[in-house]
């Protein structure tokens, strides 16, 4: 079993796909435990045989329709439309759009991409540093798993059997804290800036043009996690809600979704979900195996000797989930890890939806971190710039970052108040 784990880690270490790294450890381990291998593709196609993880490619598609649609371009001029005439505006305003599209993408990933698109390009022609404006976006994309609706979140709630909705709601004050601290730090860093300080006012009129065309795109949270709260529909079904919406307001109010962005929007969400799918069907059966050798239950009673005191295994676990965020990608360490996790702290008498946005939370920022980070690796793309350059650029973000994790692990108001309301 050691050996297992030992190999899963080499493969991943030597850059090669994460799917095919727990596909190739687990074809091992069946071989060498005589286990037919016919219960592979058997116990990956149960992994993913779930109307729950249907959102998962529709959320992917709506994020996706929006970005081709213009709807993400409108909430950075009204994020700007706020913020931009301060000091570091621009760089303000990367963070806030990113806190506004992550309330209707439910993808870190399309939200780096989505903002990054727009607002790395001016701000290097403002003066930023492409490092420090690349570091910006990362971080800020990564609040879009945060933030509801959320796709890990999803993912969690379907393996640890709980409430979508109320995990959607726990997760609003967090992600609204990591926003406002991050606001915070860019403030900041950026208060000896020369560039992007052009003593721009505030302007009503500029401000209300942009809430009137972006108005439409800003209904679209209230209309996922309000129906989903409400009863009105499912998980599921409110990410098929989310895909119309985006549809017709790109196409019917905006008209700017031709069938060749339909196209383009359509693949870039096959490509991204299929990733995703698959990589639940693969560790699904690496779980399984793992759970088979009584794995999980060892791991569990690896972190029951450092004692039965609940702050210090909070520290424990959040500790090897940062580490393990940095090495395997977020669906898979939602798959292996939670099943361990989750008895652990219900044992404790630790909220599930306190520690299920402390997970979601941790995994957001292993998407910062090499070599796996994929926040870093969209925003290096578009700013052209090396992952390590912008990983030393982004280390104070991190920071704030598992500050703000403490915070939300050690202080449950932050995930319970809003659950306890409704």
């Amino acid at each position: 079993m050691i050996f297992l784990l030992l190999l899963l880690l080499v493969l991943i270490l030597l850059s090669i796909p994460v799917f095919l790294s727990i596909g190739i450890s687990t074809a091992i381990a069946f071989v060498a435990s005589n286990l037919p291998l016919f219960m592979v593709p058997q116990k990956m196609f149960d992994g993913v045989n779930s109307y729950v993880l249907l959102a998962v490619p529709l959320f992917m598609l709506a994020g996706s329709l929006m970005d081709q649609g213009g709807i993400s371009k409108r909430l950075v001029d009204f994020s700007e439309s706020l913020v931009g005439h301060f000091k570091g505006g621009l760089a303000i305003t990367s963070i806030l759009s990113s806190m506004l599209f992550a309330g209707v993408s439910g993808s870190a990933a399309a939200d780096t991409a989505a903002v990054g698109s727009v607002l790395i390009p001016s701000m290097k022609d403002k003066g930023y540093d492409k490092n420090f404006a690349a570091s910006i976006i990362a971080t800020g994309g990564s609040i879009g798993v945060i933030i509801p609706p959320s796709i890990p979140m999803i993912i969690f709630a379907f393996i640890a059997n709980i409430s979508v909705g109320k995990l959607f709601l726990a997760g609003v004050l967090p992600g609204l804290l990591i926003g406002l601290s991050l606001i915070a730090l860019v403030v900041f860093e950026t208060r000896n800036f020369n560039m992007d300080s052009d003593k721009r006012e505030f302007s009503f009129i500029k401000f209300k043009k942009a809430f009137r065309d972006a108005i439409w795109a800003l209904g679209i949270p209230f209309i996922v996690v309000g129906g989903i709260l409400g009863g009105l529909f499912t998980a599921t079904e409110s990410a098929a809600v989310a895909v119309l919406y985006a549809f017709f307001v790109s196409s019917v109010v905006y008209r700017e979704l031709s069938f060749k962005k339909i196209y383009k929007a359509a693949i870039y969400a096959i490509n991204t979900s299929s990733i995703i799918l698959i990589i639940i069907s693969i560790a699904t059966v690496f779980s399984w195996f793992l759970s088979m050798h009584n794995v999980q239950q060892l791991l569990t009673n690896s972190f029951l000797l450092l004692g039965d005191n609940k702050y210090i295994l909070l520290l424990a676990i959040n500790l090897f989930l940062l580490v393990m965020g940095t090495f395997v990608e977020t669906t898979a360490s939602l798959i292996l890890f939670v099943p361990v996790i989750t008895p652990l702290l219900n044992n404790l008498g630790v909220d599930p939806l306190t520690y299920g946005v402390m997970i979601v939370t941790n995994l957001a920022i292993g998407m910062l971190t090499p070599p796996l980070g994929i926040c870093l690796m969209v925003s290096s793309s578009i700013a052209q710039s090396k992952i390590l350059e912008i990983s030393k650029a982004i280390i104070p973000f991190l920071l704030i970052m598992i500050f703000d994790l403490l915070l939300i692990t050690f202080v449950p108001f932050f995930t319970t108040l809003l659950p306890s309301i409704y």
